[in-house]
């Protein structure tokens, strides 16, 4: 169904963006597992509306209810649900252009499919549907920290034509990113970012950019080959995103621009062996690369480098501007639309991007163990000394 998503570590979405609420029901998570309930609520106050005059007016507190699998702090085993309740959801707002089609919206689509739609906000479309998301990615961070010592950092790496350059030189902590209202680690190219989002705000108009995202401390062996290839499932997880419109995969589309003896990516033996993992009766040696074009992944499965990726990300499609459309009746109109939005979508989508991210990873990971339980012993081996 399409509000389902993962294999073993299930995670179903529910609610529209002026509806009562929203939220997740989680499947599949570890029994016993302690979750940082205060963890998970910081996650959601990185993605709600109103941080700044760089995002949507919208004032939410996104305050975050479990309501199932969880007793006294620790995962039962069986399903979690997960709740926020929409506070500041005007709807009529909305109202004087209800049977109006928006450009570059669902509005259009899901009438089509559907044959009956929300005229308020965007509904399933809109971007408030991925709290649920970063709900249940942030249990998924917890586990994946301190079970493989995963760590996936994202950030803004470009705005419009200012490019930070970050990708060359990822962030190490997410102290880095978070330094400033735009969230890009380069402080030079978050000053000019800043500026050119404020300069779009002003003329009613929005700005897209793109996203970098690394992961470190991911073992070698996730993933599996064809069909469901890591960066496969990254990349659909990616443009699940509303306004995700591309997406890169180590060297991406600048790798096309070189010859195979620039891009293949040398092995070397690891310079420390426990960080990738296990290394008793290992079946094969414990290698690094001198170069990561790959991005960490290869054949679709991870080689232990750090996982790098790049998305593209549109410009936000509600301006305050007038534009042509077409109602209900098929009869061209004239739109101004009306309603809180952010003028660049970016800065509130880093931490949706390391929550999808965490997601694909906690299912591969969980997959792996299931398909290769020796692979797991060995690990976790390893990891305890």
């Amino acid at each position: 169904m399409s509000s389902i998503s993962g294999t073993l570590f299930r995670v179903s979405t529910f609610g529209e963006s002026h509806g009562p609420g929203v939220g997740v029901i989680l499947d599949g998570c570890p029994p016993g597992f302690a979750i940082n309930l205060d963890e998970l609520q910081q996650e959601l106050n990185r993605r709600k509306p109103g941080q700044s005059h760089l995002t949507t007016a919208r004032q939410e507190p996104d305050s975050l209810e479990i309501l199932s699998g969880v007793f006294e702090g620790k995962s039962l085993g069986t399903p979690i649900a997960m709740m926020v309740r929409n506070v500041d959801n005007r709807s009529q707002d909305y109202q004087s252009f209800a049977q109006i089609y928006r450009p570059s919206h669902a509005d259009f689509t899901y009438h089509a499919k559907y044959g009956h739609r929300t005229p308020h906000g965007g509904g399933r479309a809109s971007v408030r549907e991925t709290i649920g998301r970063v709900a249940a990615g942030a249990i998924a961070k917890q586990i994946l920290r301190n079970e493989l010592g995963v760590e996936t950092i994202a950030w803004v790496e470009s705005v419009g034509t200012v490019d930070s350059q970050a990708l060359k030189k990822p962030p190490q902590t997410r102290d880095q990113v978070d330094s400033n209202l735009i969230r890009c680690p380069n402080e030079i190219a978050a000053k000019k970012m800043i500026a050119l989002v404020e300069e779009a705000r002003s003329n009613k108009d929005s700005v897209g950019g793109t996203i970098g995202v690394i992961v470190r401390g991911v073992p070698p062996g996730l993933g599996d080959p064809v069909f469901d290839k890591l960066e496969a499932e990254l990349a659909k997880a990616s443009l699940s995103i509303p306004a995700c419109k591309g997406f890169e995969s180590g060297s991406g589309f600048e790798g096309t621009r070189l010859f195979g003896s620039q891009h293949n990516d040398e092995f070397i033996p690891a310079a420390d062996p426990h960080k990738h993992g296990p290394t008793a009766e290992l079946p094969a040696p414990v290698l690094e690369t001198r170069t990561n074009m790959s991005g960490g992944i290869q054949g679709g499965i991870s080689n232990g480098m750090p996982i790098l990726c790049r998305l593209a990300f549109k410009p936000t499609a509600t301006i305050a501007q007038a534009l042509g459309s077409v109602n209900e009746k098929g009869e061209s109109v004239t739109l101004e639309a009306r309603g809180r939005h952010d003028p660049c979508v970016l800065p509130r989508a880093v931490p949706i991007v390391e929550a999808v991210f965490n997601l694909v990873l906690m299912d591969a990971y969980l997959r792996q163990r299931a398909a290769v339980p020796e692979w797991w012993i060995r690990y976790k081996r390893d990891r305890e000394g």
